[in-house]
């Protein structure tokens, strides 16, 4: 019986390259997007795959998330994958208040809602592994420069989920980590990026699959190196 994995914010980048790599390893890909409309290669590859269902999810509306999460199976895996970067160059005094607050409710309130709503499904996974990808900027040791303000402490804040999370579920047999996948050739990590979204998703999709209980609540790079919170 193959396994579950259900994705976050599956229609670009990492979390498209993360849907095609565990479709093609053969598992049941539930993965989600704001808009079917605006996805047309994720729909595109549900019409290739039968094993893909696709869900219409804003991760913040957790009327929602609840209603889908009533007619989902059990979950091995979840990868909060869904995330907002908010404005860029700004500088210290012209922080926009109502895009910080945007910022925290994807990138830190979303995936601990969704963890808390999906917690009985994935009690009935064999696996009971969730990701959470953040980012080497919400690190206080690697801020070196100061600035972005408001994505660095949405993932600061994100890091410090993912350790409570694995406080309160390891004893349950739960591994809960925090992921970075590298500076990446996306939307949000531009042009000059030093990687593309498949080797991330690759390198990503290899640590889940080689972490054991032993590295829940880690940060880990997707090369597999820890990295220092």
């Amino acid at each position: 019986m193959s396994s579950t994995v259900f994705i976050t914010g599956a229609n670009r980048g990492i979390g498209l390259s993360l849907t095609k790599l565990y479709l093609d390893n053969g598992w049941q890909v539930h993965a989600t997007t704001r808009n079917l409309a605006n996805s047309d290669e994720l729909v595109s590859l549900s019409d290739q795959h039968f094993s893909l269902t696709l869900h219409e999810l804003d991760v913040t509306n957790y009327k929602q998330v609840e209603q889908l999460a009533k007619n989902l199976p059990a979950i091995d895996l979840l990868i909060n994958n869904a995330g907002y970067y908010g404005p860029k160059g700004y500088g210290f005094g012209n922080t926009d208040v109502d895009e910080w607050r945007k910022v925290l409710e994807i990138n830190t309130i979303a995936p601990l809602k969704l963890v808390e709503t999906f917690y009985p499904l994935l009690q009935q996974g064999q696996m009971k592994k969730i990701a959470c990808i953040s980012s080497k900027v919400g690190s206080m040791t690697e801020n070196t420069s100061g600035g972005g303000y408001i994505y660095r402490s949405s993932k600061a804040a994100l890091n410090s989920v993912v350790k409570s999370l694995s406080n309160d579920l390891s004893d349950q047999g739960f591994t809960v980590l925090a992921l970075h996948p590298g500076w990446v050739r996306t939307d949000m990590g531009g042009p000059n990026a030093l990687i593309d979204a498949e080797f991330s998703a690759a390198g990503l999709a290899n640590v889940i699959e080689q972490s054991t209980q032993k590295n829940s609540g880690q940060f880990i790079n997707y090369d597999g190196t820890e990295l220092p919170w």
